[in-house]
């Protein structure tokens, strides 16, 4: 074995910080892109958005988080390149890890929703062309991912289209839609919990040593889903009176506490592999002495993750989340909701099949897609191709960043 360049522990404290900093920056990024649909909406304010991220973020990061960064280790690019390599190999995840981390950081303080999901490939990918050349790149598993960011926000953007025609149809054009509202809405966070409950049971909670059979998920889920169903009837019912007065908008603020939640959840599932995957792959090479160990991913690093990604919203993601609620389209709790539910539901599926997407991608196709509901002219156009041109520059920055940190890292430590 190679004789690494630090003492195992002070390497692995290294990691923890740069793991860290790019958790930070995935929370002022995308869980503000997360949550800009509820705040936009004003179903719910920033303080309470980052309560609620505060919890579910770090429960969907800590539960379910482990099944897509492996995914993330080990798709871009064949760790056993390294084998011979371990320093080489160690400089560059931290160099990656800061590059996108820098990335996220400078794009939260101008308020651009970029994708981290594109800064941490966009990274890696920056290490290996450096490191080995471009020819040890994966270019199919990168294209597999790319290809993830043109089918999420189509996925995203139909599906929440047509749940804000069913939203339409079976509650806001009833004759008497506040007390539709009150009888139907539970059945819509029945649906977001179970599709939480499913990832969260299914996937998640083997990482954290409580594996389940699948009539144990099936019961679990099930749960799940009438538990938060019963809330919401609860919620409903204790507001009619203000549904009442305040129109059946009100009632569809209620339900964006269960989606917020449910996004929250999902983005912190998928989203905090961008931040520990390379951290894990430090840990095996600092702690084992290989690279491309199948060991699981560390409890103590989803924590990590998810602790980082919670500091991140609540200190830098109210830009984001201006960009995302308000400059779009013009949101209301019922298009709000329509859009979380669609994102969350496409971001889980996707977790589930340990499919690595950018929720951003996701959530801004499920806000475009609730806009084209009313009409095209209810989008601003100039502030989406501003958006995608934020996407298109995230990758070459990302690599670039790298490239620099890769450079001045092996200098610092002689590598």
């Amino acid at each position: 074995m190679e004789t690494l360049f630090l003492d195992p522990t002070l390497i692995l404290l290294i990691a923890a910080f740069a793991g860290f900093f790019m958790a930070f920056g995935i929370g002022a990024n995308d869980v503000a892109n997360a949550m800009g649909t509820s705040v936009g909406s004003k179903a719910i304010t920033f303080k309470q958005a980052v309560i609620i991220a505060a919890i579910f973020e770090f429960l969907g990061a800590y539960l379910a988080g482990g099944e897509v960064t492996s995914t993330i280790r080990k798709g871009i690019v064949d760790p056993n390149l390294y084998a011979d390599n371990n320093n080489i190999f160690i400089i560059g995840m931290l160099s990656a890890l800061m590059a996108a981390g820098t990335w996220l950081f400078l794009a939260s303080r101008k308020g651009w929703p970029v994708s981290t999901t594109h800064s941490i490939v966009g990274a890696i990918v920056g290490f290996v062309v450096i490191s080995l050349g471009f020819e040890a790149v994966s270019w199919s598993k990168v294209g597999t991912i790319a290809s993830s960011w043109v089918i999420s926000p189509i996925t995203a953007g139909t599906m929440s289209f047509l749940i804000f025609l069913s939203a339409k149809k079976f509650i806001l054009d009833r004759p008497n839609p506040e007390q539709a509202a009150i009888s139907l809405i539970p059945f819509y966070s029945f649906f977001v919990a179970v599709i939480i409950g499913l990832v969260t049971a299914r996937k998640g909670l083997k990482y954290v040593g409580i594996p389940l059979t699948d009539n144990e998920v099936l019961m679990v889920t099930i749960g799940i889903g009438v538990a938060v169903s019963i809330v919401t009837a609860i919620l409903l019912n204790f507001n009619t009176k203000k549904i009442k007065e305040y129109g059946v908008e009100s009632a569809f603020a209620i339900l964006m506490i269960v989606t917020a939640s449910a996004m929250a959840f999902a983005h912190g599932s998928n989203d905090v592999a961008n931040a520990i995957g390379p951290v894990s792959a430090i840990i095996s090479v600092a702690s084992e002495g290989t690279i491309g160990s199948e060991a699981a991913v560390n409890s103590w690093v989803l924590l990590l993750g998810g602790i980082g990604i919670v500091f991140g919203l609540a200190m830098l993601g109210g830009k984001v989340i201006k960009t995302v609620g308000t400059k779009i389209t013009t949101l209301t709790p019922s298009l709000g909701f329509s859009a979380e539910m669609a994102a969350a539901s496409t971001v889980v599926a996707a977790t589930y099949l340990g499919f690595p997407i950018s929720t951003t991608h996701t959530l801004v196709g499920a806000v475009i897609g609730v806009g084209l509901a009313k009409g095209v002219s209810h989008i601003d156009l100039n502030s989406i191709g501003r958006i995608i041109l934020s996407w298109l520059i995230t990758i070459p920055v990302g690599a670039s960043l790298t490239i620099l940190f890769y450079v001045i890292l092996r200098i610092i430590f002689g590598v």
